[in-house]
């Protein structure tokens, strides 16, 4: 084999194409040969304003297709400009691609311009972090960098080339450049692991956790077939949720901080939780009813996620394959279980998903008689217009969180921020979930602090990467925040977290459709304008006014995270 690329970038994006990489996100540096090299190649890049946008938006690509995800720097401040992204990424598990800039290796120790210890800075947020030395080892580092990030598990990769590396002409020559390691099948009896079969086959109250690592690993509804088959409650952790059928009748929501009154309470008096490729997070674990005394039986094919604050057997491994092993084991052994417990605890989760039905209607019943537009209400006009296939991105803030609240919030599946929770990753990263899925009708939840930090992404994409409805609450700051002030008695002029009555964040452009909803009698029809021009490829930008006392229930219930 010999082949000649005239330059690095050209190289490696020729990797990339033959791996099925079809764009790219960001914001590169003053060299602009890998723009040259993305168009040869017929690969599109989505020019960013932000490298922290650049990030999301990969992230949310990377999220919502399961497919890696490609995001272009440049050096030095770009690079710490795009940590927190990075973060996100890694605590995410998403498979993304860091391709930066760097000072060249014979001026590093010189103070040149824009020098950085850059691999530094990236090393503890990715990984794998590296910068290539020669132009020989282009290639081989693409490789590895790309394995790195496929996982498992999968996660974000940083590859540095230097200024003088990128402009040298790559010359391969010999056997063929090395491909992407093949999976190996796994056995097509699926293994049992006894310790947590014998777990599970005792338990007669169970409940099945699912976490965001079953995105993409639930072909077929695998885990729905398995609570079925076992009688067990369906929850998920935030990340988790889309990864399983929310019409399901075994599903009961988000678990822990989210967790609506009734399902805390079902939660309480399970025997045994099943936590599948999750790590326990802290909202999970320490929001809302106690977690109950019981074993847990963990599933991770990273052993980073396997946690060792609860008693059960824990399995290192993937968890599809294990859901299949118990699935096969549960038909095989007639005796597993007792018939009538587990119609017992079948009816007590029927008996809880209707309670939590009606408290929602309770609520919206509240809302009617409110002049606000209140967030119940939008969320169920959301619901009501939309079609499918669809997907909501959403934000992390007090308000925001209604959409986490099920039954609030019903079908099309979520991408959500890690427990990091920056600040505007849905915003972006919503660019990217429809990029991954154009076929989807895809809506940002989110705050008006969180769309201010990435307004100016959004208005430079909605040109040639639009599509996404935004619906953005206005509280004129940060809820959260002014929430814990008023816990605290600290003075609101001295700490002004919100301003309830500023004007709504204004975007505009030919390409954007504007507009402030304060008309409950308008409500249904302005969303169903908004969604119209999305479907026609613009972007959408609904503004709602929202009331400071408007929380999600299990949050304004909770005495512990903010004021009564």
């Amino acid at each position: 084999m010999r082949k000649r690329y005239p330059d690095a970038w050209s190289a490696i994006v020729g990797l990339l194409v033959a791996n099925g990489v079809d764009s790219c996100f960001g914001l590169p540096g003053d060299d602009l040969e890998l723009l040259r090299a993305l168009d040869s190649a017929g690969v599109d890049l989505v020019p960013c304003r932000d490298q922290r946008n650049a990030m999301y938006m990969a992230t949310g690509y990377a999220l919502q297709s399961g497919r890696l995800a490609v995001c272009a720097l440049g050096k030095g401040p770009a690079v710490t400009h795009a940590a927190t992204g990075l973060l996100e990424a890694r605590e995410s598990g998403a498979p993304v691609l860091v391709l930066a800039a760097g000072a060249p290796e014979r001026r590093r120790g010189s103070g040149g311009f824009q020098e950085c210890d850059q691999v530094a800075v990236a090393a503890p947020l990715v990984r794998w972090a590296h910068r290539v030395g020669h132009p020989d080892r282009v290639v081989p580092a693409t490789v590895t960098a790309l394995t790195r990030a496929a996982g498992p598990p999968p996660g974000p990769v940083y590859l540095e080339i230097p200024d003088d590396v990128r402009t040298a002409e790559i010359l391969l020559t010999g056997p063929p450049r090395p491909t992407l390691p093949e999976a190996l099948p796994v056995d097509p009896v699926p293994a049992t692991p006894v310790p947590a079969w014998t777990a599970i086959r005792a338990s007669r109250r169970p409940v099945v956790l699912v976490g965001g690592g079953m995105r993409h690993r639930n072909d077929g509804g695998v885990v729905e077939r398995f609570a079925e088959r076992l009688g067990a409650a369906l929850f998920t952790t935030a990340s988790g949720r889309g990864a399983v059928d929310e019409r399901h009748p075994l599903f009961c929501g988000v678990a822990g901080l989210y967790a609506a009154a009734p399902a805390r309470e079902l939660w309480s008096s399970c025997d045994l939780v099943v936590s599948l490729a999750g790590r326990l997070e802290e909202t999970v674990v320490e929001g809302g009813t106690p977690w109950p005394p019981v074993a847990v039986v963990q599933v991770n094919v990273d052993p980073g996620g396997l946690s060792a604050e609860f008693p059960g057997p824990r399995v290192l491994g993937d968890a599809r394959h294990a859901v299949l092993g118990w699935s096969r084991a549960l038909d095989e052994d007639r005796e597993a279980g007792s018939a009538d417990a587990t119609a017992a605890w079948v009816n007590e989760i029927a008996v809880v998903r209707k309670a939590m039905s009606a408290e929602a209607e309770a609520e919206l019943a509240r809302a009617a008689t409110l002049s606000q537009i209140r967030i119940a209400e939008l969320l169920a006009a959301l619901d009501a217009t939309a079609g499918e296939p669809r997907v909501l991105v959403q934000e992390n803030g007090l308000q925001d969180m209604w959409s986490y609240c099920f039954p609030f919030h019903l079908g099309g599946g979520s991408v959500v921020p890690s427990e990091q929770t920056p600040l505007g990753f849905g915003a972006a990263a919503a660019i990217g979930v429809k990029r991954a899925a154009p076929d989807h009708e895809v809506t940002a939840f989110i705050g008006d602090g969180a769309f201010l930090a990435a307004r100016a992404d959004i208005a430079v994409t909605a040109p040639t990467h639009g599509g996404v409805l935004y619906v953005v609450l206005c509280n004129g700051g940060y809820g959260w925040l002014d929430a814990q002030r008023a816990r605290l008695g600290l003075d609101a002029e001295r700490y002004p977290f919100t301003r309830p009555d500023a004007p709504p964040p204004m975007v505009d452009g030919a390409d954007l459709h504007y507009r402030v909803l304060r008309d409950k009698a308008t409500l249904t029809r302005e969303i169903l304008a908004a969604r119209q021009f999305c479907a026609q490829g613009g972007t959408a930008v609904l503004m709602v006014p929202v009331a400071p006392d408007d929380i999600p229930p299990p949050l304004r219930d909770d005495a512990g995270v903010i004021p009564q």
